[in-house]
């Protein structure tokens, strides 16, 4: 195949941001810690022009480039420029915690974009090859930040604990793949879902066995029972800021994984229990209960978000199980609106911290009202969205499940969300009910830089602007399967 430079402009947004990212390096290298600021603006610099350079060139068209390992289209474009959004805030949010902590080093800030492009990448793959390595680009670089802090036994081990379940999820992901590719003999998307329509009954077997190995690979990386043990361990033991990241943007690009690889690649193995779609729904039950019961015991924050970001993962398969492109749509929506309210919840908690102190118990969010009556309505507002409360887009997000689920004539699916999503709520609403109805445990002064907390008020007004005019968002995630 000839060099053909319309290439290079459809990888734009990903040459730009591997650029910069080894730009920030390198200056970093040379830079004293009272300049440290430069690596951070740079950071945030680069994640905007990505984003502008993925708005730049979109369109509606779908455009397979290098020899079909790579696909651009209105649904790449849209979650690629959410996870640049979501990294943005979460870098916002991770200053003022790490400088309180002589934590405010370049490698943060290094590995957060890596982590970014190899999200990027798993968005855009149009086979098993280049996912396998985007997937590998942003588990390495989450690996690194989870034992980022070298002084806190706590996040030593919950990074040995990430590597060592992630690498052995990426071994069975890799192990799956590989009996698909022995079956099929291709690896991009399109000529395996053409190669599953010609398969013979002596092949289901095999293929349904490599499947197995796939969909637990994909589980992991979302986080959904049972292989959410890492979850809470990681959330807890990480740096807020890093628990932070790991908890919005990757999920944005896990979501592009299941896309792809799921019903892109193996949507001829959808069907009936044997199928991935029997496998999801498993594994969204489990979720939704095991999450959102266990969260109810947590006095922990970070351990009580992290089991609710695995009762959310329920809500997403829900969405990608029904095998429509309403479907796909609402779990689109339902997996921005997440990250933008998981970087809410965790960019509170690292604006509450301060040097020697680290806020993630419930009694650290006492009487917040009191302290900060601003503050504590943004955190309002989000821990409404993610109970599901009317105006916020948290109601809409799980409304538009529910309505796809229903759609696909699993009526009792939906009854279970909704059961679910009532047990969430109590816990939601017992955060509300310390900020403004319990006295505060400290007086001391919320020290959050302007920009910190003018992040902190987007995020909040956001939530509630979704919610107020949802159909925006809905529409751009319609747009991305052709609706």
């Amino acid at each position: 195949m000839g060099f053909d430079a319309a290439h290079l402009q459809g990888l734009a947004p990903e040459i730009f941001l591997a650029s910069a990212a080894c730009l920030v390096l390198l200056i970093d290298v040379f830079l004293k810690d009272r300049y440290r600021m430069t690596t951070y603006g740079l950071s945030l610099v680069s994640l905007a022009v990505t984003a502008a350079l993925t708005i730049w060139g979109s369109s509606d068209a779908t455009e397979v480039l290098w020899s079909g390992g790579y696909i651009r289209d209105p649904m790449s474009d849209a979650l690629k420029v959410a996870a640049c959004l979501v990294a943005m805030l979460a870098f916002v949010y991770a200053k003022d915690y790490l400088r309180d902590r002589d934590l405010f080093k370049g490698e943060y800030f290094v590995m957060g974009l890596f982590a970014v492009l190899g999200g990027l990448v798993m968005i855009s793959a149009n086979g098993f090859l280049t996912l396998y390595l985007g997937l590998e680009l942003l588990s390495l670089c989450l690996f690194a930040m989870v034992a980022f802090d070298r002084d806190s036994p706590q996040g030593a081990e919950a990074a040995v604990k990430y590597f060592v379940l992630g690498a052995l999820s990426s071994g069975m992901l890799l192990y799956g793949i590989s009996i698909i590719y022995g079956v099929t003999g291709a690896l991009d998307f399109p000529s395996v879902a053409q190669s599953l329509m010609h398969a013979d009954q002596s092949e289901d077997t095999v293929l349904i066995f490599g499947l197995v190995f796939v969909v637990i690979g994909v589980a992991f990386k979302f986080g959904a029972v049972p292989f959410h043990m890492w979850v809470p361990d990681v959330y807890h033991g990480a740096p807020t800021p890093v628990a932070l990241f790991l908890s919005s943007a990757p999920k944005i690009a896990a979501f592009g994984l299941a896309i792809r690889m799921l019903v892109e690649g193996l949507g001829g193995l959808q069907g009936g229990w044997e199928g991935w779609q029997g496998m999801l729904i498993i594994l969204a039950v489990a979720s939704m209960a095991v999450g959102n019961i266990v969260a109810i015991a947590q006095s922990n924050v970070k351990r009580m978000l992290a089991y609710s970001t695995v009762g959310h993962m329920g809500f997403i398969f829900l969405g990608i199980l029904t095998v429509d492109v309403d479907g796909y749509a609402a779990a689109m929506f339902y997996t921005i609106v997440y990250s933008l309210m998981a970087a809410g919840g965790f960019g509170m908690l690292s604006m509450l911290s301060r040097k020697g102190f680290d806020a993630q118990e419930m009694d650290d969010l006492k009487g917040l009202n009191e302290r900060s009556p601003w503050l504590a309505f943004m955190m309002l507002l989000i821990m409404f969205s993610m109970a599901g409360v009317p105006p916020t887009v948290g109601f809409f997000a799980k409304l538009f499940i529910i309505e796809s689920v229903i759609s696909a004539d699993m009526t009792w699916l939906a009854l279970v969300a909704v059961f679910f999503s009532v047990i969430a709520a109590f816990y939601y609403l017992r955060v509300v009910k310390v900020l403004y109805f319990d006295k505060p445990v400290t007086t001391a002064p919320i020290t959050a830089s302007l920009d910190t907390q003018m992040a902190m008020s987007l995020n909040g007004v956001t939530v509630l602007l979704l919610g107020i005019f949802p159909a925006a968002l809905l529409a751009v995630c319609r747009t991305a399967f052709g609706v």
